[in-house]
């Protein structure tokens, strides 16, 4: 809560990139699906998706996204919370969002 607003220019966003929305193919991303949820704002939205996709690999997310500044990678994990909490809150009917979820969250306070 304590991080400063997104400042620049609105990006196009994602909105809801999950583990169920990439398509992946030898080993790499070969398509995103699913822009429901399609909007612009702060690229720190999407950028939770680096707990959910790469956990196990999150600096290398960031480095591979070109680092960032601490106000970004710090809305990101605040998003990651949301997402997180969001997902295992809705899960009753759906087993998988609910490990993504608890995975996310594992992820995200594993690097607190």
């Amino acid at each position: 809560m304590d991080a400063p607003v997104h400042s620049g220019a609105p990006v196009w966003l994602h909105g809801d990139l999950h583990p169920l929305n990439i398509l992946i193919e030898d080993e790499a991303i070969s398509a995103v699906v699913d822009f429901g949820d399609i909007t612009a704002g702060d690229p720190a939205t999407d950028l939770s998706a680096g707990w959910s996709l790469v956990a196990d690999a999150h600096e290398d997310f960031w480095r591979a996204y070109g680092g960032g500044d601490d106000s970004l990678r710090l809305r990101a994990r605040g998003w990651a919370i949301v997402l997180g909490l969001g997902f295992v809150d809705t899960s009753a009917d759906h087993p998988t969002i609910g490990r993504i979820g608890q995975d996310m969250l594992r992820a995200v306070l594993d690097l607190a």
